[in-house]
């Protein structure tokens, strides 16, 4: 069975929530879950490059939840039994961190976002969830947010700098620290 793609009913410039109500493209809610999606393009993007098997299962992981959030928050009333993160999702995701940054040499500072390819992709990943929690956050100030979601967010923006770390490390390249004195380069 075949169905379109396209419907043509968002050309004014709204959009139809999960039960059905039409909002403005540019509400809290609709920047909220389609940040999230961008945050589950931006992993997708970064698995890419991703040989190893753990930290690919990751990234498969985190995408998969960052679609249930999105799916939860494009409902401004629950479903019944929507999908959801839960408590044991957010330590699955403070353990991926401790033992990849573990793995990786550990924490050395704040590290400037690069390295190799899938490394700068993951720190570009890390970013866009951070990005995305800002706009759960604006939105759990106007509607009811499952503060699973926050926390989760906030986990896997962690989990992301490590990863990056850890596949840095993996690319044999040497992760460059911020320096708040860097000198200009000189002509």
């Amino acid at each position: 069975m075949t169905t379109r793609i396209w419907t043509g009913t968002g050309d004014a410039g709204d959009t139809s929530l999960a039960d059905g109500s039409r909002v403005r493209k540019d509400d809290v809610r609709v920047e909220a879950y389609g940040t999230l999606d961008e945050a589950a393009s931006a992993i997708g993007l970064a698995r890419v490059g991703v040989t190893d098997t753990r930290l690919d299962l990751l990234l498969a992981f985190a995408q998969q939840r960052l679609l249930n959030l999105a799916s939860l928050l494009a409902a401004p009333v629950a479903a019944p039994d929507p999908p959801r993160v839960s408590d044991a999702d957010t330590t699955t995701l403070e353990r991926a961190t401790d033992d990849l940054a573990s793995a990786a040499g550990g924490f050395g500072g704040f590290s400037l976002p690069g390295g190799g390819e899938t490394g700068a992709r993951l720190h570009v990943a890390r970013t866009v969830v951070r990005r995305a929690e800002r706009r759960v956050t604006a939105l759990s100030a106007e509607a009811g947010v499952d503060p699973l979601a926050l926390s989760f967010l906030n986990r896997l923006s962690d989990a992301l700098f490590a990863a990056a770390l850890y596949a840095n490390m993996l690319d044999g390249v040497a992760e460059e620290t911020w320096d708040a004195g860097f000198k200009p380069p000189t002509p």
